[in-house]
């Protein structure tokens, strides 16, 4: 009976507060005039209605004629439709730019629209407020540059990062992504222009997990750049120093963490594009202390797991035996990393805390051994040793080429950022794969730096391989009405959902469970007929469902380890009575979705 009541009573709070989502009935302001038309968040441009305009004194300031959400909606698409047309037969880039400009003009002017033409459009414009053009963007950022989002802390700020965050207009944040700049996508060191990594990532937040835009914040953390040409260059915005390194650099991302903890105890930082070293030395500084993940390592890594356990089930074999998968990574970086640490997880919980799986990882001066002098410390668990390969007629820096003769595995996955380097020779040795459906995933971004292309891998590959790629391409016609289906697996399928169900928990700290469970919700999401078609990770117009159900499965997990400290008034009690499909909706019924609401002038 008691729990009758209590779940009741979390139903009934769940109706009426939707925590930090949708804004219900009337929205109070502390602008008028000109000054609510300059605020992209309350702006509805010709939306406003004659009794708001009256209300908020804005008569006058625009066009006497009332256009509806859908209509302003309609209009934006056919000036992007319009805008698609007459960039026809230009260059990639230009394109690309061109349409990241007239969605960033709509963001500047008009959040709810921005976010309402996002979500119903996902795929279209995912690829370009996300990769492959953020990369492009970030490139090019200092000279695009119109107005500024989110924060920046720099190297000069030490000492100030506290009193600075409380110039961030909102009261609560909920999602922070923080990046140095130090490794965009596949481009290196870009320094402040990295701020397009954050400003993209919590885009898709918005979109794909609900998170209420009023309580992101993207933060660049400027300690320098080692890039000579953006220190050159007389539009660089940066600080014009090198990086620092060290204690140094420790002591101001220290700082930072302290500081937006201490306004906002609950917020979740997600690390975002820095480079190894630092990846992994900020992951194990901070997660036994605040509610923080690395997307390269961990978001990476979760989607690489779903997809191998999926080129298992493509095989017709038992999820149990990935642990006898053979996986060749290609990539010793933080996200090659990463993968192989949670395969490795993964395959110790089917096999035990003895498990010897067949991975091998190789870097730019081939197999990784541990005959290798000065190997990394976070690759040396993978390092093989000689009595392991002998056999195989393999040694120290044998060559990718070599590596797939001879082992003949089933995986073959890149994150090396080396555009092209699955050759055709080292495609068509795939063929001779101990796997019936031999998987090869390109995952590096942006699109120049994948190892091969979706043609390149059904041409050489064969047609029975299993695609994905980190970057969007196209499906490949076989011929005789075949289809060589492309696989996106790109983070978008799992970030989201973790923070959002990090964030609904309320929870302490994101544990490896947490990740384990949003990897095994997404891989369990295709069907057995749409595995066998080779389809691993589904389409991202269901970006929205897939997120509620990860979103779900990280806030399930947080609360069966017991980091889960509730959210708002949901307590972790209530949380811990909730069924799955209930956790579900919960989730569903707290994703922000973007509508005008009447706005309201307070004094």
């Amino acid at each position: 009976m008691m729990w009758r009541v209590a779940r009741s009573a979390a139903a009934s709070l769940r109706q009426s507060r939707r925590l930090s989502t949708a804004i219900p009935g009337p929205c109070m302001v502390h602008k008028r005039g000109a000054d609510i038309l300059h605020d992209p968040w309350f702006n509805k441009d010709t939306g406003f209605p004659i009794t708001e305009r009256d209300r908020l004194g804005l008569r006058g300031l625009l066009p006497p004629r009332v256009i509806s959400f859908e209509q302003q909606y309609d209009r934006f698409m056919e000036s992007y439709r319009s805008l698609e047309k007459n960039t026809q037969g230009q260059s990639y880039n230009v394109v690309s730019l061109a349409k990241w400009r007239i969605l960033n003009r709509l963001h500047d002017r008009n959040e709810t629209l921005y976010y309402r033409v996002l979500m119903d459009n996902i795929k279209d414009f995912a690829p370009i407020i996300y990769t492959p053009t953020v990369g492009l963007v970030c490139q090019n950022y200092s000279g695009l540059f119109r107005r500024p989002r989110g924060m920046y802390f720099s190297a000069k700020d030490k000492g100030e990062m506290m009193s600075m965050i409380y110039n961030w207009p909102s009261h609560q944040v909920d999602m922070i992504v923080l990046t140095d700049g130090s490794r965009i996508l596949g481009l290196g060191d870009l320094g402040v222009q990295g701020i397009g990594i954050p400003i993209g990532k919590l885009d898709m937040y918005v979109a794909a997990a609900g998170i209420n835009p009023q309580r992101i914040l993207p933060v660049m953390l400027d300690v320098g750049t080692n890039n000579q040409k953006l220190l050159e260059d007389r539009l660089y915005l940066g600080l014009r120093q090198p990086r620092l390194e060290g204690e140094e650099y420790l002591a101001i991302v220290d700082e930072f963490m302290e500081a937006v903890h201490a306004r906002w105890p609950k917020a979740i930082v997600q690390f975002e594009d820095f480079q190894m070293k630092w990846a992994f030395e900020t992951l194990e500084r901070y997660r036994k202390r605040f509610c923080m993940f690395n997307d390269d390592i961990q978001g990476t890594a979760g989607v690489a797991l779903a997809g191998l356990l999926g080129t298992v089930r493509a095989q017709g074999r038992p999820l149990t035996d990935f642990a006898d998968q053979k996986i060749v990574v290609v990539g010793a970086g933080s996200a090659g990393l990463g993968v192989l640490k949670m395969a490795l997880q993964a395959v110790s919980r089917m096999t035990g805390p003895e498990a010897d799986p067949h991975f091998f990882l190789l870097d730019k001066d081939g197999l990784i051994t541990k005959e290798r002098k000065c190997v990394d410390p976070a690759a040396a668990p993978f390092a093989k040793s000689q009595g392991e390969i002998a056999e195989l007629g393999l040694s120290e820096g044998s060559s990718l080429l070599d590596v797939v003769k001879k082992v003949k595995p089933h995986v073959l996955l890149g994150l090396s950022g080396v555009g092209g380097i699955f050759s055709e020779e080292v495609l068509k040795a795939m063929r001779e794969s101990d796997s019936i459906k031999p998987a090869i995933f390109a995952m590096s971004n942006p699109t120049a730096n994948a190892e091969c292309t979706a043609i390149e891998a059904f041409q050489h590959g064969g047609d029975k391989i299993v695609f994905a790629s980190g970057s969007p391409f196209d499906n490949v016609d076989l011929g005789n009405g075949k289809i060589g289906h492309v696989n996106q697996a790109n983070n978008m399928y799992l970030f989201p959902g973790i923070g959002l169900g990090s964030l609904l928990a309320g929870a302490r700290i994101i544990t490896d469970g947490m990740l384990q469970a949003a990897s095994e919700c997404l891989a369990s999401y295709m069907t057995d007929e749409e595995i066998q078609r080779g389809v691993l990770y589904p389409s991202i117009d269901s970006i929205r469902d897939i997120t509620a159900e990860v979103g779900a499965a990280v806030l399930r997990s947080a609360v069966a380890e017991e980091v889960a400290e509730g959210h708002g008034e949901v307590g972790p009690r209530d949380l811990s009575h909730m069924s799955k499909d209930e956790t579900i909706q919960y989730v569903k019924e707290n994703m922000w979705f973007p509508i005008y609401s009447p706005l309201v002038h307070e004094k």
